[in-house]
């Protein structure tokens, strides 16, 4: 382990030259202070734990003090928003510090978000809220703790600086560690500008640094291609499989690494509504958890135009063509472990259609279903005749497998969190940092969504945690609701 001074920064980006980029430094702060701090992300750079009590950890990463080794720089890129271009966009707020490689010989970038503005910032003040910052925090190692690919975050600094959005915020920096930055917007900057040259050149660099195994490949172009439909099928299959819905997937929020990317208003589907969106902007319903696997679908097609030069359109569409079908396969082998089932045939589909007809028109709690499930017939829910025939069906399925009840129980609970970053659990962290500046239920999310399947006796007794209080249904009031961008 290491202390943040002696990271070993290195930034790969800078060779592709100024068009790529503006290299700018963070922005000072005044007596930056520490909101929460997350050990497991800070072993993936090797970092020691106790850096959180470190005054240069804050110094070095609020942009006081700079990093050794480390080349500040803000991105270029645009993208498709809500489904219409728009070419004004790169870093606004954020700055990739570079790279560190960590023992097992993994690259990580360091990345600031609201660390002052940049040439990209149009007109805005290049911070971030104290609000918008803890969200991503915690749905970050949410997600990570239930086995998505995601970004990191390190830990959220707050800043002695108020920000005016709709009204005047507590501002903050969010230290986020990802595998890669490259978006699909990425290239489409460089397409739409007619910088063919450069499209090439952010091709080349991607697959030397995430498929170097392909780097001599005749046509590595195309299977660059084909992995990222292929790990953005999978990604948004585990998505739907546990009711998680992004909120904001304009191509500039899509990384070339299927990695979940940029948290804006999200959510987890508590009652189920499979038209239902967290993004109060979305009046449309375009990014809704129903939508997200065609737009992931759409969102390829973009990023596919800007390759057309370098692989060719028949080439790519054929590629274009398997990702329904790697969809459908990973969400069918998803929705066959949360249900405890091995043998995916067609009274298998039926059944998962059933599902989710009942769980719509009952409004069942998605997540805690699943638990209810893996306890059935040992448990007993208030029941329409609907969902007993069902529950019958599902336990004649579950017999054909030959495994006892206990073995399912364990097996689906493994894989059906008790625990997920419901509406009102973080709206109870934001009132206590935002009006009491208590940060303990931040730091207690945390530890809970970083294990979600079981309780943990020992921890939840030392944080003071009610199981029963974290995995309970979302109370009435907080169903469904919905955010702004900029909260």
């Amino acid at each position: 382990m290491t202390n943040s001074k002696n990271l070993n920064f290195r930034n790969r980006f800078t060779e592709l030259g100024p068009e790529f980029y503006q290299a700018k430094s963070p922005d000072p702060v005044t007596d930056p202070y520490l909101i929460d701090f997350s050990p497991s992300a800070a072993q993936l750079i090797d970092l020691a734990p106790d850096e959180e009590e470190n005054k240069d950890f804050l110094d070095r990463f609020s942009g006081n003090c700079p990093l050794e080794g480390a080349q500040p720089l803000a991105m270029a890129y645009s993208g498709h928003q809500f489904g219409s271009y728009n070419p004004r966009l790169g870093d606004g707020r954020g700055l990739l510090l570079g790279e560190v490689q960590n023992q097992k010989q993994e690259i990580w970038d360091i990345h600031l978000k609201g660390a002052g503005p940049t040439r990209f910032a149009r007109g805005f003040d290049g911070r971030a809220t104290l609000q918008s910052s803890i969200r991503e925090h915690l749905a970050s190692e949410a997600l990570n703790g239930l086995g998505i690919p995601t970004t990191r975050s390190l830990a959220i600094i707050g800043i002695r600086e108020l920000i005016y959005r709709q009204r005047p915020e507590l501002a903050a920096i969010l230290v986020r560690l990802a595998d890669s930055h490259i978006r699909f917007g990425s290239f489409e900057f460089f397409h739409y500008t007619g910088q063919a040259q450069n499209v090439k050149r952010l091709l080349e660099f991607a697959i030397e640094s995430y498929y170097p195994d392909i780097a001599q490949e005749s046509d590595r172009y195309r299977i660059f291609f084909q992995r990222t439909v292929q790990r953005t099928a999978k990604l948004i299959a585990k998505w739907q499989s546990v009711g998680f819905i992004h909120g904001v997937m304009n191509t500039d929020n899509m990384c070339i690494t299927g990695t979940t990317f940029d948290y804006g208003p999200y959510g987890f589907m508590d009652r189920f509504v499979a038209s239902h969106t967290p993004n109060h902007s979305d009046t449309h319903g375009r990014y809704a958890y129903s939508q997200q696997s065609e737009i992931g679908f759409w969102n390829l097609n973009k990023l596919a135009e800007t390759l057309v030069p370098l692989v060719g359109a028949e080439n790519l569409e054929e590629e274009m063509k398997q990702y329904q079908p790697t969809f459908n396969r990973f969400y069918r082998e998803e929705m066959g472990d949360k249900l405890g089932l091995a043998i995916l045939d067609s009274e298998f589909t039926q059944l998962v259609q059933k599902m989710f007809h009942l769980l719509q028109d009952l409004q069942l709690d998605y997540t805690n279903f699943f638990r209810f499930l893996a306890d059935y017939p040992g448990t007993s829910r208030s029941q329409n005749n609907e969902l007993r025939s069902w529950l019958n069906q599902y336990l004649e399925l579950a017999k054909r497998e030959g495994i006892s009840q206990e073995e399912r129980k364990v097996e689906m609970d493994s894989v059906n969190p008790k625990f997920i970053l419901r509406n009102h659990l973080i709206q109870s962290a934001l009132d206590k940092a935002l009006k009491e500046s208590d940060f303990s239920e931040i730091k207690r999310l945390r530890i809970i969504l970083e294990n979600p399947y079981q309780t943990q006796p020992e921890i939840f007794e030392k944080f003071r945690i009610d199981a029963e209080y974290y995995s309970q249904d979302t109370p009435e009031s907080f169903l469904s609701q919905q955010t702004s961008c900029s909260a």
